[in-house]
Parts: C-alpha cells; sequence; structure tokens
C-alpha cells in the first residue's frame, strides 16, 4: 500500500500504529505539501456486514467527534472521508516520543517530570470532558511528548459523545480500552464517564513513578479482575522520595468506586500545581517540566538541545543489488518536487535515497556530494536548519580537504552553516564563523573574494554583536559599514540608505 494516494491527495507513507479501529500511516499532503497522520479503517475486520456497519458507525462518530475539540493538547484533524471501501482520517503529525519510550529512557523518572506530565494531561482532559468526550483509551502509547516538552493525546478515536445513542453503540460485548489501564467500571461494561479518563490517569502516573503498572498479569482477564478487587501499592514504598500529597493524589485517583476519586480534571490539577517545578532549567529538549519551567518561552534552547547528528551512512548491504533504490529516479523525482514547490516531500525522498546511495556509489563520490549539497540546499528553503547545518559542516570539510579553505565552495558551505546558526539563534557560533570567512572574500589575491558577500557578511556580522549586548561594536561595524558602502556605491545606494536607517534607529535608543 506504500505510495497509495487517498483522495486524490493524501500519500501514505510507513504504517506507524495499528489496533483494533484499523491503522495509522505517515502520510504526505499534496495540495499543501505538509507531512499528515492517516488513520484508515483495514478492510479486513470489515468481513461481516454487521461488523462493517458497526466499525462504519464508529468511525464517522470519531471524525465528526475529535473534530469538535481544540487544544493545543490534542492532534489537530485536518479531513475526513471515504477512499474506495475504505474510511479515512487525516490528523496532524506529531513529531517526538511517545511516554511509554520517555519512561523507558528514563529510568526512574523524575517525579516532577511525572507531575508535570499529569499536569498537562489534566488540561487536555478539562477541554475533552467539557464537550463532553470521553477518551476511554488514556495511556503512555497515546501521548506524545514533543521536542517542546508539552504533550499531545492521540487517538480520541474511542472516544464517544455521552449520550444515550452512543453508549448503546459500545455494548458491543467487549470493553473499549486497553486493560492495564481500564477503570474498573469500564471493565464491567458499566456506564463511564470523566471519571474514568482519571481513572487511567492515576495509572498513567503510577506507573510514570514507580515504573510499572499497578496491576499486571499474564491475561487481560487477570489484569482486569486486579483492578476490581486488589487495591494498588503505595508508589512511596517504592520510591520515598515521592511526596506523600502526590501519594496520596495517586491513590484517591485509583479508587475503585468512582465517587471517591477527584471530582474532576481541574480538582486534580489543582492538587498538582504546588507540586509543579517553579525554578531551575529544563534538562534536555524532551523534558516535560519546560512548559512550566519557562512557559511560552521560545523553544529550542540552545543550551540544552543537541544538534541532531547526521543520518549515517550504513555499510554496503548484503542484498542484491535489485534491491536498492533507484537513485537516477530519486534524482529525477526531487527535481519534480521542488519545480512543483513541493519541498517537504523533497526533503523526505533525499534523505531516504542518501544512505542508499552511499552503499551504492560511495561516501566520497561525486553522485553523493551532489545528493548532500542538494539535500542541505533543500532543507535550508524548507527551514529545517538544525537538520542542514550538520550536513554543510560536513560538506566544507570534505570540500576543503580536497581544495582548500579558500574554495569558493568551501566558503560558499561554511557561510550556509553561518546563516543557519544566525537562524536557530546561536549568535556567538554564527559570529565565529562569519568572521572565519570573512577574510577569504575581502582578500582580492583569494579565490573567493566577493565584495557583494563581504558586504553581507559584514552586515550580518553588526547585527549579531546587537543582538549580543555589544551595542557599540555593532554600531561601530555598521558605522564602518556605510563609509565603505557610500565610497565604493554612492550615499544614494539603496545598501547605504539602508544602513543610515538602521543607525539612526539605533540614536534614538541611545540613553540621555
Amino acid at each position: 500500500m506504500n505510495g497509495r494516494i487517498i483522495a486524490g491527495r493524501y500519500e501514505l507513507s510507513t504504517v506507524i500504529g495499528q489496533g483494533g479501529m484499523g491503522q495509522v500511516w505517515t502520510g504526505y499532503d499534496q495540495r499543501l505539501d505538509r507531512r499528515v497522520a492517516v488513520k484508515l479503517l483495514r478492510p479486513d475486520h470489515m468481513a461481516a456486514a454487521t461488523a462493517a456497519d458497526e466499525m462504519r458507525r464508529r468511525f464517522v462518530r470519531e471524525c465528526r467527534v475529535t473534530a469538535q475539540v481544540t487544544h493545543p493538547g490534542l492532534v489537530t484533524v485536518h479531513d475526513a472521508g471515504s477512499d474506495a471501501d475504505d474510511l479515512y482520517l487525516v490528523m496532524q503529525y506529531v513529531e517526538g516520543a511517545d511516554l511509554a519510550d520517555h519512561l523507558a529512557e528514563h529510568d526512574p523518572y523524575p517525579w516532577p517530570w511525572a507531575v508535570s506530565i499529569a499536569a498537562q494531561l489534566c488540561a487536555v482532559l478539562g477541554a475533552v470532558h467539557a464537550v463532553p468526550i470521553v477518551h476511554r483509551d488514556l495511556k503512555p502509547r497515546n501521548v506524545m511528548v514533543k521536542p517542546d516538552g508539552t504533550v499531545t493525546v492521540l487517538d480520541l478515536g474511542v472516544a464517544s459523545v455521552l449520550d444515550t445513542d452512543t453508549t448503546r453503540l459500545t455494548h458491543t460485548g467487549s470493553p473499549i480500552g486497553s486493560p492495564a489501564y481500564m477503570a474498573p467500571e469500564q471493565a464491567m461494561g458499566g456506564a463511564v464517564g470523566p471519571y474514568t479518563d482519571l481513572y487511567a490517569l492515576g495509572v498513567l502516573l503510577h506507573e510514570l513513578l514507580s515504573g510499572n503498572v499497578p496491576f499486571a498479569g499474564s491475561t487481560a482477564l487477570g489484569v482486569l479482575h486486579r483492578h476490581l478487587y486488589e487495591p494498588p501499592l503505595p508508589v512511596r514504598q517504592l520510591r520515598p522520595e515521592i511526596p506523600e500529597q502526590l501519594e496520596s493524589l495517586v491513590l484517591r485517583l485509583l479508587s475503585k468506586d468512582p465517587q471517591h476519586r477527584p471530582a474532576g480534571a481541574q480538582e486534580v490539577y489543582e492538587q498538582l500545581a504546588p507540586l509543579l517545578p517553579s525554578r531551575g532549567v529544563p534538562t534536555g529538549p524532551l523534558d516535560p517540566t519546560r512548559p512550566f519551567l519557562r512557559p511560552h518561552a521560545p523553544w529550542p534552547d540552545r543550551a540544552s538541545t543537541p544538534v541532531p547528528p547526521v543520518p549515517p551512512v550504513p555499510p554496503v548491504p548484503h542484498h542484491p543489488p535489485a534491491d536498492r533504490p533507484d537513485v537516477a529516479a530519486a534524482v529525477d523525482e526531487v527535481k519534480r518536487l521542488l519545480g512543483e514547490g513541493s519541498i517537504t516531500r523533497a526533503v523526505d525522498i533525499l534523505c531516504s535515497i542518501l544512505p542508499a546511495a552511499a552503499a551504492e556509489h560511495g561516501e566520497h563520490s561525486p553522485v553523493v556530494r551532489i545528493l548532500r549539497k542538494q539535500y542541505a540546499t533543500t532543507l535550508m528553503d524548507d527551514g529545517q536548519y538544525r537538520r542542514a547545518l550538520p550536513e554543510l559542516r560536513r560538506l566544507a570539510d570534505d570540500r576543503a580537504a580536497e581544495a582548500g579553505p579558500a574554495d569558493p565552495q568551501t566558503l560558499q558551505f561554511r557561510y550556509d552553516a553561518a546563516q543557519c546558526l544566525d537562524q536557530l539563534g546561536e549568535p556567538a557560533a554564527a559570529l565565529a564563523e562569519y568572521r572565519a570567512v570573512l577574510p577569504y572574500y575581502t582578500d582580492p589575491r583569494s579565490t573567493g573574494a566577493d565584495q557583494s558577500r563581504a558586504f553581507d557578511i559584514r552586515h550580518r556580522i553588526a547585527h549579531l554583536l546587537l543582538a549580543m549586548g555589544d551595542h557599540a561594536a555593532g554600531h561601530q561595524q555598521l558605522q564602518t559599514l556605510l563609509y565603505d558602502t557610500e565610497r565604493m556605491y554612492g550615499p544614494t545606494h539603496p545598501k547605504a540608505l539602508e544602513l543610515r536607517r538602521v543607525l539612526d534607529r539605533q540614536r534614538q535608543f541611545r540613553p540621555g
């Protein structure tokens, strides 16, 4: 099914999830040039007419209900409809790590992180419950931790509007949800409500704090039995450093009787609020405390966000050459996509074809060098400066080793790298890179000498100095640049006029 076009617009790529309701694919919106997630009902689950009708009704409800709720912690619904025998739902593509993976990578999970995750989930549940909708399947795999530390709740598809018609739809003999996170009333097939999601939140919070769900077992029936009859183990018996009030809240959320749980997500949030991080700095790009430590601050924080590594070039594969992707065809496709303005899709193809090209032609071959150059340029055009930066540095190093540091192409790669650093908000690093290449553009003996490029670099250096708070040096740089510009182009040249406007604006802000 890879490459299938849904509704004449959405190209399916890779399966990223599947369950009883269908499959979720990464996709590409050809009309708006963006990545999306596409959920499909699987045809093999629609063999019986009655089952097909039931699934269609649930799917239509999923689309309609999910689209009602707008919240930054919920996946945005873009489109929905039918294609051939399939029903589809097009959603926002969310980057990040799901909470299950995040927990596995940080064991033990810092309890302030757990509080922050739970607080954000309370905000989402508050919006969902206000419709009213019950999620019914809240679990770590349905929670994404995005690079800025915020969480996004996935798969509101098994949620349902709290009315009698919806209640009848769910009476199919099997409860909706995951046994490990299922509230007793849900396991019993009874009426569900916001309190059901609060129970699942309690299970999730217990898992974050202890490393395990409170009720586990070898069979689903055994797990549900424990939900119904066994008390949960207090988390402080496993981690004494956890605050008592947090343990108490978890136990309330896990009450067997819904009436003994908190009255709503708002009440849970109010109890979490005193425990939220109040000072310090985030500890990494996937730190869920960040929204509370630095609310609405620009992201990412350069001091704590590592540059993503360059996609590794694998060794030559052992499979037959016929299994290798067609590099030439991929290059032609990239050219076509770029001609149409489909930059995002072109980036994806270049990223996927580079390892195959390196394996076939050699990492330092002209073909791979051209592809890497196109990849870096396309990443910059797409605004993906952090991904472009390591590619440009690698290209610059390789070219310098062959042709020397003054080679025009070497300088172009380094100049582009400085632009990336500038765009990424790393002024000190950008300033150092611009200063390092500037002499090659101003030295008339250099093959890279270029007065126009030198002017641009000097202009950027001045603005970086100002951005770093060195106003005197920045002002002096602009004054000198204005003098040289007027001497070379005249006082009425557009460059001179722009510099004069900048300097006049600076004078207005000078004290005294």
